[in-house]
């Protein structure tokens, strides 16, 4: 079977989705932290506006990266209620379940993850899926 060689995240493309995800948040007013992970989970951009709130960097990046899916997609699921309950905690590291974290992706496959915090749930969300646009 052959597989095919996917390019990695790369420090330009973390940039790309930084500056696209600042303008977004910057255009509605909402002050923000934009982190970028790449497929290992190691902090390739990290920018959070001075007038952000410090746990605003707290965001739930880890978790889409770990989860290959988008944090917005995940919320319900972890409720008491939901079928995945334990899971936030469940590993070493608790999880933080809240929209604005997704997972990048090239070619189907996983390279990275984008997570935004600062804004409400659904606006971080929004931000992040605005400037996966941009690579």
């Amino acid at each position: 079977m052959r597989t095919s060689i996917v390019a990695p995240l790369t420090a330009t493309d973390a940039e790309t989705l930084v500056l696209a995800a600042r303008h977004a948040a910057d255009a509605a007013g909402v002050p923000v932290s934009i982190t970028v992970l790449d497929a290992g989970g190691n902090l390739l951009a990290f920018r959070r506006d001075e007038r952000a709130v410090l746990v605003s960097g707290e965001t739930s990046t880890a978790n889409a990266l770990q989860l290959n899916a988008p944090t917005a997609d995940l919320v319900d699921l972890v409720k008491p209620d939901g079928p995945f309950h334990s899971l936030a905690t469940a590993l070493n590291k608790p999880l933080l379940f809240i929209a604005g974290g997704v997972p990048i992706h090239r070619d189907g496959r996983l390279i990275g993850a984008l997570g935004l915090g600062g804004g409400a749930p659904e606006q971080d969300h929004a931000f992040a899926r605005t400037a996966l646009q941009a690579l």
